[in-house]
């Protein structure tokens, strides 16, 4: 157990270790599309959901754009998220599943942007149908 445990609480990223040797050997121009195309993803998923009506908090080190949904005249982020497959054909996160106190985490969801394209092309249009007044 003990060695176990050394190994598994002191080298749990190990085999990770050849994956970032490999990705530390990439030009930079590649990090450079990866930025700006995670960005690109960003504004696009921010903008649609802005237009169909909630208050977006945009990020800086993330691939979730957290939303507020008061907005809309929602402020149950668990029973939003459970009705927005059927509503909207988009999935989300109540962000309140991060807080110790859920109360203060329960008019937030966040959404992916770490998706392709047409993805989030499409999420943002069923969104704004579903919401947009």
């Amino acid at each position: 157990m003990r060695s176990a445990k050394q190994f598994l609480t002191y080298v749990s990223s190990g085999p990770f270790q050849y994956a970032v040797a490999e990705a530390l050997a990439l030009p930079d121009t590649y990090f450079d599309a990866f930025r700006a195309d995670m960005l690109a993803k960003r504004d696009l998923l921010a903008a649609g959901l802005a237009e169909a009506g909630f208050s977006v908090f945009s990020p800086a080190g993330t691939y979730f754009v957290t939303t507020d949904i008061r907005p809309l005249g929602e402020s149950d982020g668990f029973a939003f998220c459970r009705a927005l497959p059927e509503r909207a054909g988009v999935v989300a996160i109540p962000n309140a599943v991060f807080y110790d106190h859920k109360d203060a985490g329960a008019p937030y969801v966040r959404f992916a942007f770490c998706k392709r394209t047409e993805v989030l092309t499409d999420a943002t249009e069923r969104l704004r149908k579903a919401f947009a007044h």
